[in-house]
Protein backbone atom coordinates (compact mmCIF):
# COMPACT_ATOMS: atom_id res chain seq x y z
CA UNK A 1 0.00 0.00 0.00
CA UNK A 2 1.26 3.88 -0.69
CA UNK A 3 1.57 6.33 1.98
CA UNK A 4 -1.30 7.86 0.67
CA UNK A 5 -3.72 4.66 1.24
CA UNK A 6 -1.99 3.88 4.86
CA UNK A 7 -4.60 5.40 6.75
CA UNK A 8 -5.81 3.45 10.28
CA UNK A 9 -9.65 3.28 10.98
CA UNK A 10 -10.76 2.33 14.06
CA UNK A 11 -14.92 1.80 13.67
CA UNK A 12 -17.29 0.81 16.68
CA UNK A 13 -14.24 -0.98 18.89
CA UNK A 14 -15.21 -2.63 22.02
CA UNK A 15 -12.34 -4.08 23.98
CA UNK A 16 -12.47 -6.61 26.98
CA UNK A 17 -9.94 -7.47 29.63
CA UNK A 18 -11.03 -11.31 30.78
CA UNK A 19 -14.71 -10.91 31.59
CA UNK A 20 -14.09 -7.33 32.47
CA UNK A 21 -15.36 -3.92 29.57
CA UNK A 22 -12.91 -1.95 28.63
CA UNK A 23 -13.96 -0.01 26.12
CA UNK A 24 -16.96 0.51 24.07
CA UNK A 25 -18.12 2.10 20.73
CA UNK A 26 -14.59 3.59 20.29
CA UNK A 27 -13.99 4.44 16.58
CA UNK A 28 -11.68 7.22 15.07
CA UNK A 29 -9.31 7.60 12.25
CA UNK A 30 -5.70 8.28 11.84
CA UNK A 31 -3.80 9.29 8.45
CA UNK A 32 -0.35 10.40 6.92
CA UNK A 33 1.92 12.54 8.99
CA UNK A 34 -1.07 12.32 12.18
CA UNK A 35 -0.45 11.35 15.50
CA UNK A 36 -3.44 10.14 18.06
CA UNK A 37 -2.71 10.17 21.79
CA UNK A 38 -4.52 7.65 23.91
CA UNK A 39 -5.00 9.22 27.39
CA UNK A 40 -6.67 7.44 30.55
CA UNK A 41 -6.20 6.27 33.75
CA UNK A 42 -4.09 2.91 34.43
CA UNK A 43 -6.33 -0.22 33.64
CA UNK A 44 -8.55 1.76 30.84
CA UNK A 45 -7.18 -0.31 28.02
CA UNK A 46 -4.59 1.92 26.64
CA UNK A 47 -2.51 -1.49 25.80
CA UNK A 48 -5.10 -3.36 24.85
CA UNK A 49 -6.01 -1.14 22.34
CA UNK A 50 -2.64 -0.54 21.08
CA UNK A 51 -2.02 -4.62 21.30
CA UNK A 52 -5.31 -4.42 19.34
CA UNK A 53 -4.13 -2.45 16.40
CA UNK A 54 -0.79 -4.41 16.17
CA UNK A 55 -3.20 -7.80 15.32
CA UNK A 56 -1.78 -9.47 19.09
CA UNK A 57 -5.26 -9.51 20.10
CA UNK A 58 -8.83 -9.28 18.65
CA UNK A 59 -11.42 -6.86 19.73
CA UNK A 60 -14.79 -8.03 21.26
CA UNK A 61 -16.62 -6.36 18.57
CA UNK A 62 -15.87 -3.55 15.71
CA UNK A 63 -13.15 -3.26 12.80
CA UNK A 64 -9.63 -2.54 12.71
CA UNK A 65 -8.77 -1.39 9.31
CA UNK A 66 -5.34 -0.42 8.10
CA UNK A 67 -4.98 0.60 4.53
CA UNK A 68 -8.53 -0.33 3.68
CA UNK A 69 -8.13 -4.16 5.25
CA UNK A 70 -8.53 -5.78 7.95
CA UNK A 71 -5.61 -5.81 10.51
CA UNK A 72 -6.02 -9.93 10.63
CA UNK A 73 -5.68 -10.02 6.93
CA UNK A 74 -2.50 -7.73 6.02
CA UNK A 75 -0.21 -9.49 4.19
CA UNK A 76 3.43 -10.05 5.93
CA UNK A 77 5.03 -7.46 3.80
CA UNK A 78 1.77 -5.18 4.72
CA UNK A 79 2.36 -5.88 8.47
CA UNK A 80 6.14 -4.84 8.59
CA UNK A 81 4.37 -1.53 7.86
CA UNK A 82 2.98 -1.55 11.79
CA UNK A 83 5.69 -0.94 14.67
CA UNK A 84 4.76 -1.74 17.79
CA UNK A 85 6.66 -0.75 21.12
CA UNK A 86 5.54 -2.04 24.30
CA UNK A 87 6.57 -1.66 28.03
CA UNK A 88 9.20 -4.53 27.20
CA UNK A 89 12.04 -3.53 25.08
CA UNK A 90 12.20 -6.84 22.28
CA UNK A 91 16.02 -6.89 22.66
CA UNK A 92 18.51 -9.49 22.85
CA UNK A 93 20.04 -9.08 26.88
CA UNK A 94 22.95 -11.11 25.88
CA UNK A 95 23.45 -9.21 22.53
CA UNK A 96 25.97 -5.73 22.66
CA UNK A 97 23.83 -2.50 21.74
CA UNK A 98 25.32 -2.58 18.59
CA UNK A 99 24.49 -6.23 17.76
CA UNK A 100 20.80 -5.63 18.43
CA UNK A 101 20.25 -2.66 16.26
CA UNK A 102 22.93 -4.29 13.64
CA UNK A 103 20.05 -6.99 13.32
CA UNK A 104 17.38 -5.33 13.26
CA UNK A 105 18.87 -3.31 11.08
CA UNK A 106 19.65 -5.76 8.12
CA UNK A 107 16.60 -8.27 8.98
CA UNK A 108 14.60 -4.84 7.74
CA UNK A 109 16.63 -3.75 4.67
CA UNK A 110 16.96 -0.22 6.54
CA UNK A 111 19.33 2.55 5.02
CA UNK A 112 20.14 4.70 8.34
CA UNK A 113 23.37 4.22 9.89
CA UNK A 114 23.57 2.43 12.90
CA UNK A 115 26.38 4.33 14.16
CA UNK A 116 24.78 7.70 13.54
CA UNK A 117 21.21 6.51 15.38
CA UNK A 118 23.62 4.90 18.30
CA UNK A 119 25.04 8.41 18.66
CA UNK A 120 21.55 10.04 18.22
CA UNK A 121 20.46 8.09 21.31
CA UNK A 122 23.63 8.85 23.09
CA UNK A 123 24.26 5.20 23.29
CA UNK A 124 27.99 4.84 21.10
CA UNK A 125 29.95 4.86 24.60
CA UNK A 126 27.75 1.62 25.20
CA UNK A 127 27.76 0.32 22.10
CA UNK A 128 30.05 -2.98 22.96
CA UNK A 129 27.69 -3.45 26.06
CA UNK A 130 25.32 -5.98 26.55
CA UNK A 131 22.16 -5.03 27.24
CA UNK A 132 21.33 -6.95 30.02
CA UNK A 133 23.70 -4.45 31.75
CA UNK A 134 22.33 -1.32 30.34
CA UNK A 135 20.21 0.67 32.95
CA UNK A 136 16.05 1.11 31.95
CA UNK A 137 16.27 4.52 30.50
CA UNK A 138 19.40 3.50 28.39
CA UNK A 139 17.46 -0.40 27.17
CA UNK A 140 14.50 2.31 26.03
CA UNK A 141 16.50 4.51 24.27
CA UNK A 142 18.34 1.32 22.39
CA UNK A 143 14.51 0.09 21.97
CA UNK A 144 13.45 3.61 20.06
CA UNK A 145 16.85 3.13 18.18
CA UNK A 146 15.33 0.03 16.99
CA UNK A 147 12.00 1.62 16.26
CA UNK A 148 14.23 4.14 14.14
CA UNK A 149 15.90 1.33 12.14
CA UNK A 150 12.15 -0.70 11.67
CA UNK A 151 11.32 2.04 8.53
CA UNK A 152 7.52 1.17 9.74
CA UNK A 153 5.05 3.05 8.61
CA UNK A 154 2.51 2.90 11.46
CA UNK A 155 4.02 3.36 14.76
CA UNK A 156 2.22 1.96 18.19
CA UNK A 157 4.13 3.23 20.93
CA UNK A 158 3.15 2.50 24.55
CA UNK A 159 4.05 5.19 27.29
CA UNK A 160 7.64 6.05 24.78
CA UNK A 161 8.90 8.68 27.70
CA UNK A 162 8.53 5.82 30.40
CA UNK A 163 12.40 5.97 32.35
CA UNK A 164 13.65 9.10 30.11
CA UNK A 165 15.26 12.03 31.47
CA UNK A 166 14.01 15.38 29.82
CA UNK A 167 16.62 14.89 27.11
CA UNK A 168 15.18 11.87 26.03
CA UNK A 169 12.22 12.95 25.68
CA UNK A 170 12.85 15.69 23.98
CA UNK A 171 14.90 13.03 21.47
CA UNK A 172 11.61 10.91 21.39
CA UNK A 173 9.38 13.92 21.12
CA UNK A 174 11.72 15.34 17.40
CA UNK A 175 11.37 11.80 16.14
CA UNK A 176 7.92 11.26 16.58
CA UNK A 177 7.68 14.73 14.52
CA UNK A 178 10.41 13.47 11.95
CA UNK A 179 7.93 10.56 11.46
CA UNK A 180 5.25 12.77 11.15
CA UNK A 181 6.75 14.79 8.81
CA UNK A 182 7.75 12.00 6.23
CA UNK A 183 3.79 10.84 6.15
CA UNK A 184 4.13 8.30 8.86
CA UNK A 185 1.28 7.85 11.29
CA UNK A 186 1.46 7.52 14.98
CA UNK A 187 -0.87 5.96 17.89
CA UNK A 188 0.72 6.75 21.27
CA UNK A 189 -1.01 5.48 25.05
CA UNK A 190 0.75 7.72 27.40
CA UNK A 191 -0.08 10.09 30.41
CA UNK A 192 2.04 12.96 29.10
CA UNK A 193 0.64 13.87 26.22
CA UNK A 194 1.56 17.28 27.08
CA UNK A 195 5.13 16.67 26.34
CA UNK A 196 4.35 14.91 22.75
CA UNK A 197 1.41 17.02 21.09
CA UNK A 198 1.80 18.72 17.83
CA UNK A 199 -0.60 20.87 16.15
CA UNK A 200 -3.50 18.63 14.61
CA UNK A 201 -3.01 15.53 17.01
CA UNK A 202 -5.76 14.30 18.04
CA UNK A 203 -6.89 13.09 21.66
CA UNK A 204 -8.26 9.97 22.32
CA UNK A 205 -9.52 9.36 25.83
CA UNK A 206 -10.37 6.38 27.39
Amino acid sequence: MSPTEATLEITDVALTRGERALVAGLSFSVGPGQLALVTGPNGSGKTTLLRTIAGLAAPESGEIRYGGRPIAALEPEERGQLAYQGHFDGLKKDLTVEENLLFISKLRNSSDSVSKIMHGVGLSAFRDRAVRHLSAGQKRRAALAGLRLSGSRLWLLDEPLTNLDSAGRELVASWIGEHLDAAGTAVIATHLAAGLERPGSMLVEL
